[in-house]
């Protein structure tokens, strides 16, 4: 199997320690970090530097010939002539981790010739550890994972704040910040759709995806179509991550909005 040779017990180690450290920063909530933002609309905080530099470390003695990928870190075209990258979000969910809220996870992929091999979330406020292995399942906290068998798309359910007016037929569940969480939702039968209409970035979903997927449900972009990872550009517009018996109903749904707003840009 590819990436059997990876000392797991290691990588969950390094991803575990990684968010204590996380979560010691994060000090129940009342975090003192500096913040900032990248751009308007999109913080980061130092602890989002410190875990990706300690993720950093650690995961290059587990697998010193993969490339990094991360959100916190300058991208290079070094990646792409590497069978193996580490594709990596230190905090994913920062919004709620400097609000305060244990919606956010540390979110590790190991992605093998565009697919992603092993994925792990670790969510140490809210006590989770997911982690897949591809063609071996999914676990939360030790415990096999299932999605739903949903098989009509009216009351489903979306962690959402609010549903736009032409998804009233769906019902809002709680909606962490972090997507991975949410995407996880959908692994553990918490969810049964997770749909976005913009650009996303690799690092978000990686992780997430192969849990997802792991655990049954199905995973593509906007349009339906099946993600890859470590492109030259890692990002992908839009993303659907639903209980499987609902896919085909959320795709025609959906992909008639992405399709008018990229032929927008």
């Amino acid at each position: 199997m590819p990436g059997a040779d990876i000392d797991l017990r290691a990588l969950v180690g390094a991803v575990s320690d990684a968010a204590d450290r996380a979560l010691t920063l994060w000090a129940g909530g009342q975090t003192q970090v500096r913040q900032w933002e990248k751009v308007p609309g999109h913080p980061v905080c130092e602890a989002d530097l410190e875990i990706d530099e300690m993720l950093r470390q650690s995961l290059s003695l587990i697998d010193p010939t993969a490339g990094w990928l991360s959100e916190e870190t300058a991208d290079t075209v070094h990646r792409l002539d590497l069978a193996r990258v580490w594709v990596v979000d230190p905090i994913d969910g920062t919004r709620d981790y400097l609000r305060g809220r244990p919606g956010w996870a540390v979110s590790v992929a190991l992605v093998e010739h565009g697919a992603v091999r092993i994925g792990i979330l670790a969510a140490p406020a809210r006590n989770e550890l997911w982690l897949a292995q591809s063609g071996e399942g999914a676990t939360r906290n030790g415990r096999t994972l299932r999605a739903g068998s949903r098989a009509i798309l009216p009351g489903a359910r979306v962690p959402a704040d609010q549903l736009p007016r032409h998804d009233r037929d769906l019902i809002a569940v709680h909606k962490p910040n972090s997507i991975a969480l949410r995407m996880a939702m959908v692994a553990a039968d918490e969810a049964d759709i997770v749909a976005t209409v913009r650009w996303g970035n690799e690092w978000d979903v990686a992780a997430a995806a192969l849990i997802a997927q792991e655990a049954g449900a199905t995973v593509t972009d906007a349009l339906g179509d099946p993600l890859s990872f470590n492109r030259p550009e890692p990002t992908a517009f839009g993303l659907l991550c639903t209980a499987p018996g609902i896919h085909a109903a959320a795709t025609d749904r959906l992909a008639p909005r992405a399709r008018e707003l990229l032929g927008r840009g």
